[in-house]
């Protein structure tokens, strides 16, 4: 009887969204032989000529053009959903605290922080000295800075030891190559000589006149190079101090919370290394730490008279904290502090003068744990709530006797604390308000669990309102990341009320591949057990069906990046599970971009895909890569976004599977490709803009279940 309701229910949106999404012809890409032959295979990629609009090949002009056409068609596809968009976004801005103001962080005797003023977009870096009392200083007015670009990113902010300069980093194109810019902030000017193509964060010694900074190549726009810049030097005649060879390797460069040292960290999904010198020492070598060993992780952290090490040697697969003295660094000298346990993993450590902090992670919720330097006393945290995140907050100033630290859950917005470590008394600082009577009680959050195929136990987290109704007719987005070890976790999100309060369950499926539930979940969700991700994906999916939180006709999904994997992945495996999927920037072309090294990040990313020229891992790659696995066969609706300038997942992998999905798909439902052609990666740098973008896919989704208002 259920199912028969449901069916008629998904008749009747059905019915309706054909109304409200007006008919429209979809572009059909041209259609060029290229064939890629690797290990005796051959396989045919018609949409080869889409690669690279940046001037690689001759077909540019032709990709702008496809790539409008299928903008053209959204538009004319959602043109009947416009108002409701307008109101969407409307609605969602009117949450959002316009004039605001961010919790004060003190250091080296300032109070720093961010402020916005009513209509504007982006933000002012102000600072008052010593009492928040004091006159304030603008540092940065990026409202003004940003005036004429249509994407504006400023970060890395960093103020020299005489609090005399401010050096960060801007980006205007959303390629992630930011220049960097030093403000002499007793006169206001801006140094002549800038520092181009970095990745922005850059790292002051401790005489005020030298920078470290992290260089990209400029092709693969890999970090590459640490460099030393000293103030009012031609950029173009700084020194390199480090080069890395091995291009699977991040690198960058930061300086000790005590101040006492800058640090070079080499590092790749299963190994790293350390070098450094003494930060009142800039022109001296780089001294290696410890030399990169083999699947061994690790982090150094300075205290007075000793390193605190946290790593996985020696198979510690949750890592463990160990320690070292200063002078003898080298991994036979280190001893263990706090051993590896099976069930929990050590994510983090934040050192101050007198205590650590150890973020922790078990059962899937994290926990902090404090631990007193002299006589090794430890006491927890509390937070009270099935579902939540905490993290430790900024926290610059080594000697403090409070710990900054966030906190938030699917019901409850984004929340700062304060904690006395000594009187164990908790300051709320600030909760994001939100605009409009938000009461937290109006809302249900669950833990569930649901069990993988192999009989591993899911953790599911869901908030929805209250009155909705739990019978297999509400309609419900799952989300899903599932890479990288990037746990998901349980946040508020203001958008996501415009959802719930329209009869939506909101749900987050932490799936192996990330590590909610710790290193093993992890590996068990990479390289060859990748399907892993996917299949448990799909089992969420069923579960929230199976016990009666929506039905198969009102069951939606989404994810973005590597969660587009996810997306592409269950679309192919599962397509009728899912009433439509929302691809965010979808890494898809799993194959092609993995034995493709000039693109950003493949290299990089071996250790967490596989590397296509062995066999047997391009053999996988290709079983579950969603553009090598697109069939004639019926698939949900799908909404895919992408952005032009995106060096990430770079246009053509959704612009190439979109087409091919066009061509080969046998159903009529929807097939909508928004690309930003002024954006990248993480979309509008706005703080209203993105509201647009995603009014239009929440209008995507509601419209889906016949939702218009």
């Amino acid at each position: 009887m259920k199912t028969t309701l449901a069916a008629l229910v998904l008749f009747a949106c059905l019915f309706q969204v054909h109304a409200q999404f007006q008919d429209a012809t979809p572009p059909i890409a041209e259609q060029k032989e290229h064939w890629r032959v690797i290990h005796n295979d051959s396989v045919l990629d018609n949409y080869f000529w889409m690669y690279d609009y940046f001037g690689k090949g001759p077909d540019s002009t032709q990709v702008l053009n496809y790539l409008r056409a299928e903008n053209n068609y959204v538009d004319s596809v959602m043109h009947l959903s416009k108002p409701f968009q307008t109101e969407l976004f409307l609605e969602m801005k009117a949450r959002i605290k316009e004039k605001d103001e961010s919790v004060p962080v003190f250091k080296n005797g300032y109070f720093y922080y961010y402020r916005t003023d009513e209509g504007k977009q982006y933000y002012k870096f102000c600072r008052k000295k010593e009492s928040m009392d004091s006159q304030e200083e603008v540092l940065l007015d990026v409202d003004k800075m940003a005036e004429g670009h249509s994407y504006y990113s400023a970060s890395g902010f960093a103020v020299s030891p005489n609090n005399k300069y401010l050096a960060y980093g801007v980006d205007t194109l959303s390629r992630r190559q930011y220049t960097i810019y030093i403000k002499d902030l007793e006169s206001g000017s801006i140094l002549k000589n800038n520092i181009q193509n970095t990745t922005g964060y850059p790292c002051w010694a401790n005489d005020n006149q030298t920078l470290f900074y992290t260089s990209k190549n400029p092709a693969t726009l890999l970090s590459e190079k640490i460099k030393r810049h000293t103030l009012g030097a031609d950029a173009e005649n700084d020194v390199v101090v480090y080069h890395e060879k091995d291009n699977s390797n991040y690198i960058w460069v930061d300086k000790s919370k005590n101040n006492q040292f800058i640090f070079i960290y080499s590092q790749a999904t299963l190994s790293s290394e350390l070098r450094m010198i003494n930060a009142n020492l800039p022109n001296s070598d780089f001294k290696v730490f410890q030399p990169r060993m083999k699947d061994v992780l690790y982090e150094v952290l300075p205290l007075n008279d000793r390193f605190l090490i946290l790593t996985n040697k020696d198979g510690a697969k949750n890592f463990k904290l160990m320690e070292c003295p200063l002078n003898t660094t080298e991994a036979s000298q280190w001893t263990e502090v706090i051993p590896v346990r099976k069930e929990v993993l050590l994510e983090r450590v934040e050192e101050f003068k007198d205590f650590i902090v150890i973020s922790e992670r078990e059962n899937g919720l994290v926990k902090l744990r404090i631990r007193n330097l002299e006589n090794n006393a430890e006491h927890y945290l509390d937070f009270g709530e099935a579902a939540y995140t905490a993290d430790i907050g900024a926290n610059p100033e080594y000697k403090s006797e409070k710990l900054r630290y966030r906190y938030s859950s699917l019901t409850t917005p984004p929340s700062t604390y304060d904690y006395h470590i000594n009187t164990r008394e908790k300051d709320l600082l600030k909760q994001e308000e939100v605009l409009g009577g938000y009461n937290s009680s109006n809302y249900t959050t669950e833990r569930i669990y649901a069990t993988a195929k192999d009989g591993s136990k899911i953790p599911i987290s869901l908030v929805y309102k209250n009155d909705t109704k739990l019978d297999g007719t509400s309609p419900l987005l799952l989300f899903g990341y599932g890479s990288y070890g990037a746990s998901m976790d349980a946040r508020f999100a203001s958008t996501r009320l415009s959802l719930l309060n329209r009869g939506f369950i909101y749900a987050i499926a932490h799936i192996r591949g990330g590590q909610e539930l710790g290193r093993a979940w992890y590996e068990d969700g990479k390289l060859m057990n990748k399907k892993n991700t996917f299949t448990d994906f799909i089992d969420c999916g069923e579960y929230l069906i199976q016990e009666n939180y929506t039905a198969r006709g009102h069951l939606y999904a989404m994810g973005g990046s590597a969660g587009g994997l996810l997306m592409g992945a269950v679309a192919n495996m599962a397509p009728n599970l899912w009433n439509g999927l929302v691809a965010a920037v979808p890494f898809v072309d799993v194959v092609n971009t993995m034995l493709d090294e000039s693109i950003p990040l493949t290299t990089n990313e071996f250790d967490e895909w596989g590397n296509p020229k062995n066999k047997e891992a391009y053999q996988y790659i290709k079983s579950y890569s969603p553009y090598e696995n697109i069939e004639k066969k019926d698939y949900p609706n799908i909404f895919v976004t992408t952005g032009l300038h995106d060096s990430q997942v770079q246009y053509f992998e959704p612009a190439k599977w979109v087409a091919k999905l066009r061509a080969m798909k046998t159903d009529e439902n929807l097939l909508l490709l928004r690309t930003q052609m002024e954006y990248g990666h993480g979309g509008a740098s706005g703080r209203f803009d993105y509201l647009k973008e995603i009014a239009e896919v929440y209008a995507f989704l509601l419209n889906l279940e016949g939702i218009y208002q």
